[in-house]
């Protein structure tokens, strides 16, 4: 059951989101960032000299840091999931992209949302209605 506590720290999450930076990180990997191959996406992951890299770092970096703190018990999860899905977005629209370099390499990507993903019937039924509506499976 969620608390008071987690109350401040949902709105402290939401603030956070609000800083104009990462705002413009958030447009930019949610609507302006469209890879079609594995090729395309690794010209903004692996550049670390561009802006467009520290967009990407600094979202995926952002909704592990809140999927991690739910996971380690910081905060109510069903507080978390009722405004907190973008981060599960994010996973839908780029994990399948770095599935095969997860087997070659041993590290997950965004392994904090997949967990999220795995433990929470709701972060599931989430991650499914993204990949649906992104076309990343058949309906």
């Amino acid at each position: 059951m969620a608390t008071a506590a987690d109350g401040e720290l949902i709105l402290k999450l939401y603030e956070m989101r609000r800083e104009e930076t990462l705002r413009k990180s958030r447009r930019f990997m949610v609507f302006d960032f469209q890879p079609k191959t594995i090729d395309e996406l690794r010209v903004v992951s692996r550049d670390v000299g561009s802006q467009h890299n520290a967009a990407w770092r600094q979202v995926v970096g952002y909704w592990e840091m809140a999927a991690s703190l739910v996971l380690r018990g910081a905060l109510d999860p069903d507080l978390f999931l009722d405004s907190n899905g973008e981060g599960i977005l994010i996973y839908a629209k780029f994990h399948h992209f770095h599935a095969e370099s997860e087997k070659q390499s041993g590290h997950p990507f965004m392994r904090h949302t997949a967990a999220l993903i795995r433990k929470y019937p709701v972060a599931a039924k989430l991650h499914e209605g993204f990949q649906r509506s992104l076309g990343l499976t058949k309906e």
